[in-house]
């Protein structure tokens, strides 16, 4: 599927990158973070975001608090609507890669009443699942985040948008690119974007082809699993 392009974007660096705190409970963005949201909006406005036909966050805070800053053009150009995708969230069972509930959200300062977030889909995936996005357990667990990782892949292909946007962590999306870990030469570094395709339309993995990257605009923070 050469002609369909997904944009994967890590966040901008959040308070938990700092010192490496995972202690920080669905941790935010930093000053920083806010500035590299800023540059990676001026970097792929007058790009990809005059392109792109889909925003698809993970529900952390830190992810969208990234997409509302750095792909507003894009948000405003296609009508608002932003997907939170609870399979995209981060992978380990630590305070900061745990998100919080759509109650929670819905109330958040950054996220009260701006247009488009689709907050019902969180609990599509709770159902569709059978377990709360939050928990860490069932399809979430850990130790399911191969599964996960090609769910996701398959999720993306499947959709009828062409050009897709897609703000996660740089845990799942090495395992959303790569499969597994340790594979990638360079990881992901905060506000940075990469071009992906699909190798074909019916592969069962549904395996993604790099393109290269589009734009970086923060360094190569730590993950949770930098303590493993």
């Amino acid at each position: 599927m050469a002609s369909k392009r997904i944009y994967l974007t890590r966040h901008a660096q959040g308070f938990h990158n700092v010192n490496d705190d995972y202690s920080i409970h669905d941790a935010e963005i930093t000053p920083k973070g806010h500035q590299q949201s800023l540059d990676l909006h001026e970097a792929t406005k007058d790009g990809l975001q005059q392109t792109a036909e889909l925003i698809v966050s993970s529900p952390l805070i830190r992810p969208i608090q990234t997409m509302l800053i750095a792909f507003a053009t894009l948000k405003s150009r296609i009508g608002d609507r932003v997907i939170l995708l609870p399979e995209i969230q981060e992978i380990n069972d630590l305070p900061s890669d745990t998100g919080s509930p759509r109650a929670v959200l819905e109330q958040h300062k950054d996220f009260a009443g701006v247009p488009g977030l689709d907050f019902s889909v969180i609990d599509e995936s709770e159902e569709r699942h059978g377990v709360a996005w939050t928990s860490k357990q069932g399809f979430f667990h850990p130790d399911n985040i191969p599964e996960r990782a090609k769910w996701v892949r398959r999720w993306l292909r499947d959709r009828e948008e062409q050009e897709i946007v897609v703000i996660a962590h740089g845990d799942v999306l090495e395992f959303i690119t790569d499969g597994f870990f340790g594979t990638q030469e360079q990881p992901w570094a905060n506000a940075e974007v990469r071009a992906y395709n699909f190798a074909s339309e019916d592969d069962e993995d549904a395996l993604l082809v790099p393109l290269g990257e589009v734009a970086k605009e923060g360094e190569q923070e730590g993950t949770s699993s930098d303590l493993k």
